[in-house]
């Protein structure tokens, strides 16, 4: 009887383990160079990729990259995490949304080239949503810590 407490022990105790770390995981294991990493490069990079500007080298002349189709670069995380999580949060979000998060309705200006369809940037754009965990189209100054904390943005 006792040898059967202890099993049963066992077994509530890993089910309860398992399901916490089934629930911890908010971005359902997607993380950037598993899923979005392939997303950027087929989509985004033409503009956003090696040959384009830093976020610093853009801010000081926006008018003359974007005349060249050049926007701040987005190659790597940590490029990346500038707009997602970091100097510029949110920029990436707001871009990036369908309409569906603002009074107008309206689609971020970058919506569009998340695929050539609807059905692929829909798709996509849930891939990136379960990305970033927090998906908020505020500014940096406007966020709150409990919000910036919501980010989860995991990069493996």
């Amino acid at each position: 009887m006792q040898k059967a407490m202890k099993v049963a022990l066992f077994i509530f105790s890993f089910s309860m383990f398992m399901m916490g770390y089934a629930m911890g995981d908010e971005t359902g294991g997607v993380t950037y160079e598993k899923d979005v990493k392939q997303i950027l490069s087929k989509r985004c990079l033409s503009c956003h990729g090696s040959g384009a500007p830093t976020i610093d080298e853009f801010e000081k002349n926006k008018e003359g990259f974007k005349k060249e189709n050049k926007g701040p670069r987005m190659d790597t995380y940590k490029n990346l995490m500038v707009f997602v999580n970091g100097k510029d949060t949110g920029a990436f979000t707001r871009r990036l949304d369908d309409g569906k998060n603002r009074k107008d309705g309206k689609p971020g200006n970058m919506y569009i080239w998340l695929g050539k369809t609807d059905e692929e940037r829909t798709k996509n754009l849930e891939i990136i949503k379960k990305w970033v965990g927090g998906w908020t189209l505020k500014r940096k100054a406007e966020i709150t810590e409990e919000e910036l904390k919501a980010i989860k943005a995991k990069e493996k």
